[in-house]
């Protein structure tokens, strides 16, 4: 069998962080009632005429901004004609073009082994309604709900020929695009809800043709899982169709998560097909500098560049720069932390270690969050904790007891030692002494160490912290015992 190669095309559909719809006033929410967020224009009723969402406007350009694209001056919307149950205009009001849409020939990098990033090329960032969404009903049959009707949709397309070339970069471009669009604040990233959706175009050919194959849409995927599964299925199923002879046909194709398996939809439309013309209810957009740099200045840091930033700056790890860089409120809390005085390595494990397993525990957070409380550890609380531990007032072992009280009470960890008694202990005449005492209660253990057994020693250190409640330097503990052991 002939050596093929993959090509992925993304398609990705991001429901805007407004409050109301993209051409009329009706709110914006998950769930309710259906057909209870409705109104003349997002029915399509006659004679209702649209009035764009500036908001919404403005996220679109934040976005193609961080995507490195081209602001369009001049942009304008289309009509993008075809009809389906959820339309109830016949129409959906969106942008055409290579030039025109809001941010076009961009680009975003996506990380890769060893450190390096790879270039995925975007074609368009572009504004569109969303449709709205078809139900199947108790007693049978079909209805419709257009709450989604309107809702401002961004789509952002990825260049050709595609920079896609695996599974694992499909999953992981969908992954760092749902990232930045977090960090941004443009959309929740909700894909379970549906406010985010991935749609591939996989295709293969054969190795060394310049030719690319047909291409298949896989539509409206709600996870990077699916997006990994549905590439790599489409990939071996086209190319076994091929080796059988068969063509390829251009189609979209269902997403079976139950069977891992894509099924066929319909036959994909062409251009043409759509009729696209420009809008007559809607003035053309035109976007001065003014705008282009007010929008720019409100972007800040991007994940990838934090995460680059976190290994050369802080030392990190990629794995643990990954770790702090996942969700932006996580990053400004360690950042917070490193501001206050905490050592960045030390900071980052406690970080993810104890503080993400109590937060997960209690349903907490770092941020003001719907459905969570805030937690009482403040980036103060870590760094004077890793101070703690650093000048050798405390013990690791005693400041993860700190971190639990910490934790549930909001003391600061100076107060917490202080009232209970957990210095460490770095008087040489009390660790003597506990030594002493270790020896003379395991006998048997001090024979094997002389005869030879020397892996008893973690043991008996383990005893002397054990008799001293955690509180016994280590390093003076092991000494101790060494000394008395006759080394």
């Amino acid at each position: 069998m002939a050596n093929y190669v993959l090509s992925v095309g993304m398609e990705v559909h991001a429901e805007l962080l407004t409050e109301s719809k993209m051409f009329c006033r009706c709110q914006v929410a998950f769930g309710g009632e259906p057909n209870t967020r409705v109104c003349p224009v997002c029915l399509g009723l006659p004679g209702a005429l649209p009035v764009p969402n500036k908001h919404a406007i403005e996220l679109v350009m934040k976005t193609a901004l961080a995507l490195n694209c081209t602001i369009a001056r001049d942009s304008v919307f289309h009509r993008k004609n075809y009809f389906y149950p959820d339309l109830p205009k016949g129409y959906q009001i969106s942008q055409y073009g290579e030039t025109n849409p809001i941010g076009y020939h961009g680009w975003i990098d996506i990380p890769t082994e060893g450190g390096k990033t790879k270039r995925i090329k975007i074609a368009r960032v572009h504004l569109e309604e969303d449709t709205g969404k078809l139900m199947h009903l108790p007693g049978g049959g079909s209805g419709v709900d257009l709450n989604r009707a309107g809702v401002p949709l961004m789509e952002i397309v990825t260049a050709f020929p595609p920079d896609i070339e695996s599974p694992e970069e499909a999953k992981e471009y969908g992954e760092r695009l749902r990232q930045l669009l977090v960090y941004l604040g443009v959309c929740d990233g909700k894909m379970e809800e549906g406010s985010m959706r991935a749609e591939p175009n996989p295709s293969v050919r054969p190795e060394g043709s310049e030719t690319y194959g047909v291409k298949t849409e896989l539509k409206n995927l709600g996870s990077f899982r699916s997006v990994f599964g549905g590439v790599e299925f489409e990939r071996d199923r086209q190319v076994a169709a091929i080796e059988r002879g068969e063509p390829i046909l251009q189609e979209t194709r269902g997403w079976n998560e139950d069977t891992q398996a894509s099924y066929v939809m319909r036959v994909k439309e062409s251009e043409n097909d759509y009729r696209y013309f420009p809008c007559p209810d809607l003035m053309p957009m035109h976007f001065d500098d003014a705008m282009i740099e007010r929008i720019k200045a409100t972007i800040g840091e991007l994940p990838i560049a934090k995460w680059q930033r976190y290994q050369s700056e802080f030392g990190l790890s990629e794995y643990d720069a990954g770790v702090l860089t996942a969700e932006r409120p996580w990053a400004e809390f360690f950042e917070a932390c490193v501001a206050a005085g905490a050592e960045p390595k030390a900071a980052c494990n406690w970080m993810n270690s104890d503080f993400a397993r109590l937060l997960n525990e209690t349903g907490q957070s770092v941020v003001e969050q719907k459905g969570r409380a805030l937690s009482k550890v403040t980036p103060a609380h870590i760094a004077e904790l890793t101070e703690l531990i650093a000048k050798g007032t405390i013990s690791g072992k005693i400041g993860k007891q700190v971190f639990e009280d910490m934790y549930k009470s909001g003391k600061m960890p100076k107060s917490i030692v202080e009232e209970g008694g957990m210095t460490q202990v770095s008087d040489s005449g009390q660790v003597d002494a506990w030594t002493a005492e270790v020896l003379a209660d395991n006998p048997d253990v001090v024979q094997k160490y002389h005869n030879g057994q020397t892996n008893v020693m973690g043991f008996l250190v383990g005893q002397l912290m054990k008799k001293s409640q955690g509180r016994a330097n280590p390093q003076l503990a092991q000494e101790a015992l060494r000394k008395a052991l006759g080394e």
